[in-house]
Formats: structure tokens, sequence, C-alpha cells
């Protein structure tokens, strides 16, 4: 443990974890949970990237401090930079018990990372390296995030975790079935989870909630400059979620939502 992660380890702040949050919607997200008050630690596959965008985020942080009412030194917002390929199973469960060691339990585990499938990737003709490949980085994942970090969320009975799927995983609705089956089929996968992983933990009562979202068409890497959503507004549901008031037995958690509304699967 370095010296900075000895100084935050032992602070009060309330942190995330924000996979894929060194571009894109992740950086985006982790942007608006940086102005809500929460720390964030961010997951980038690219070492340079990773520096630059948490070099980035720190500024804001600093901004973010300065102009608030908290003098006490303990409460300052603090950003970190951990550096892994998702598709990693052992290392990225070994990174994320890291984190957990440095920084104690997070509130927030907010996973935006994710690839997209080759255009031409229907059922009969993907290949295994390319299903492999999609279903590793977008579904399994996933799977190792909540598995190695959502544990001690649900004892410490506060949290709130977010992932970032998809309308196309869908079992309903327009434009839900036909090509990208690897993409579809993992974003289906995650809707699954989610929703699975919210009946195990009580469905809100408990204090943790688990969500997913489609941040819809929005200008990323993945989705291109002529996206009709900047990653900005594609990432506002994801914020509203992580710091949304809830109160158990009248609103909702479990579900897959786009702009602050439930979506049918």
């Amino acid at each position: 443990m370095n010296t900075a992660e000895k100084t935050t380890a032992t602070n009060k702040n309330r942190y995330a974890i924000v996979t894929g949050g060194s571009r894109g919607l992740g950086f985006e997200t982790a942007i608006g949970l940086l102005k809500a008050g929460i720390s964030v630690v961010i997951i980038g596959k690219d070492p340079e990237r990773a520096k630059n965008a948490a070099a980035k985020l720190n500024e804001i942080a600093n901004s973010v401090t300065n102009n608030s009412n908290n003098s006490e030194p303990d409460q300052k917002l603090f950003v970190q930079a951990r550096v892994v390929d998702v598709a990693d199973a052992k290392r990225f469960r070994e990174v994320l018990a890291e984190i957990s060691k440095s920084f104690g339990v997070p509130e927030v585990l907010m996973l935006a990372h994710g690839v997209m499938s080759e255009k031409m990737s229907k059922t009969l003709r993907t290949t295994d390296e390319e299903w492999r490949r999609v279903l590793a980085i977008n579904l399994d994942a996933v799977f190792i995030a909540l598995n190695q970090v959502v544990p001690a969320m649900a004892d410490a009975r506060n949290g709130r975790v977010v992932v970032y799927s998809a309308c196309l995983g869908r079992m309903s609705g327009p434009g839900n079935a036909g090509g990208l089956a690897p993409y579809r089929i993992s974003k289906a996968g995650v809707n699954a989870l989610v929703r699975n992983l919210a009946h195990e933990t009580g469905m809100g009562a408990r204090g943790l909630l688990v969500d997913a979202i489609c941040p819809n068409h929005s200008r990323t890497d993945m989705g291109g400059p002529d996206a009709p959503r900047s990653a900005q507004e594609g990432a506002q549901t994801a914020i509203w979620l992580a710091t949304r008031n809830f109160e158990p037995g009248k609103d909702q958690t479990g579900l897959l939502w786009e702009d602050n509304q439930v979506v049918p699967w």
C-alpha cells in the first residue's frame, strides 16, 4: 500500500469502484459520482489512458472539495486508478480484492466496462474466439465483480450496484433480436444476473440496491461519433441510480432502467 492509499484507506469518505472508468460512459459516471460527493477508484485496461483519466478526475475532485462547505481534512475526495484487463478473471478478482483491502467496503459498485461484438456475429457465424471474447468481458467479468465485492456490501446493508447493460438485451420490445448475437446474449445475461442478485439480497429491503441501465446509443468509442446522445447524457441514469433516495416497499430495484424509468425486460 502506498502513502496515498494509507491516507485514503482510513478516511471517512464514501467511495465507488467504477470499471471502464478511464473513458466514455464510465468516465462520465465517475465525474457525476465525484460531484455527488463520492470518491472513485476507476479501473481501466490501458495504463496511459487510466493515468490521464485519473488526473482529470482529480482536478474535478479538488474543485468539488474546495467548493464544498465541509472543511474536515478527512472528507477530501480522492481518485485512484487501477489497471487490469477485466477479461483476465484471476487478475481482475485480485485487483478488486486489493481495492477493498485498501479502501474498505465501497458504497457504489459501478460496472461500466463492455465491448461490442463484430457486426456479422450472428449465432451461426460467430467463432469460438469472438463468442468467448465478448462473453468474458460483458458477462463473466460482471459476475466476478459482483461475486468478489458485493458480499461485503450486503453485509454492510448499504450499497448501490449499477451495471451498464443495453436495451438490446431485452426479451421484449422493438429491435430485440437478430444479429450481434454475442453482444445481445451477454446483455440478456447481465439483465438476468441483476434481477437474480436483487432477489437474493432482499430487493432493497436490506439496504443493497442492484440495477441495470440502458444508456441508449451514446457517443463513445463503442457508440461512434454520430450517436444521438453524448456520453454525459448516457451516464445520467447510472448516476441517479447510484445516488437516489430509496424507500423499501415503495421504490423499485432489480430492474432495467432507461432515462430514470423502468424498461420492460
